[in-house]
């Protein structure tokens, strides 16, 4: 079965490339399109895809509010949104992710990246573009988080410690095996743990609070 996408851009040409991309992806169905974030918005709750894709930077309601209307921690049944962005720096970025983003990219990714984003959020996993995922979150959990950082409900154990790590160094589950010698169904019950002694709800808010609390440093 098809993961269903909605794409939202201002920008005609990006949204037309954006869609062209996608619809030219196995196993991907682009079945809405927006030109501004309240729109984006309308159709997100009507159509329930199963991954919006939304650029930062849109006119009316703009990709961080939209993201927090969809996805944000008050939300019962929220929807899995992935950001693209032409700044890899940029502030706006950050904020999506605590509003509730389940990924971010570059919008020169490419296919093959875009591809595994969406198919990630979808299965309720995270991908952040590997080449910005350190320098992005170091440089605003350096600023300081928006709130204290939360006391984990229950103390860490080594491996988790460990696999905190590499999950906030942008590492996949895949990878993580890899590295750590251990199965991937070991991954994920580990992720699964880590999820909920943090309060966290992906992968990005797991790797939030490991730069938050210099777990991670450059």
């Amino acid at each position: 079965m098809s993961v269903r996408v909605l794409v939202a851009d201002d920008q005609e040409i990006v949204r037309t490339g954006l869609v062209m991309i996608l619809d030219a992806q196995p196993g991907i169905e682009v079945v809405g399109e927006a030109a501004d974030g309240r729109r984006a918005v309308e159709l997100a709750r009507r159509l329930r895809p199963d991954v919006c894709l939304f650029d930062i930077r849109m006119p009316v309601l703009n990709g961080i509010e939209a993201t927090r209307m969809l996805a944000g921690p008050t939300v019962d049944d929220p929807l899995a949104v992935v950001v693209i962005t032409t700044f890899d720096l940029d502030e706006y970025v950050y904020a999506a992710l605590r509003a509730g983003a389940r990924g971010f990219l570059l919008k020169n990714a490419g296919a093959e990246l875009l591809s595994q984003a969406v198919h990630a959020a979808a299965a309720g996993d995270a991908l952040i573009a590997p080449s910005v995922t350190a320098r992005l979150l170091t440089a605003f959990a350096h600023a300081g988080p928006a709130a204290p950082p939360v006391r984990p409900i229950e103390a860490l154990t080594e491996r988790e410690e460990q696999i905190l790590v590499t999950v906030a160094r942008g590492r996949t589950n895949s990878e993580i095996a890899d590295e750590l010698h251990i199965s991937l169904s070991t991954v994920k019950t580990h992720i699964a743990s880590l999820m909920a002694k943090l309060g966290a709800r992906n992968r990005v808010e797991i790797a939030m609070w490991a730069y938050e609390t210099h777990r991670v440093r450059n």
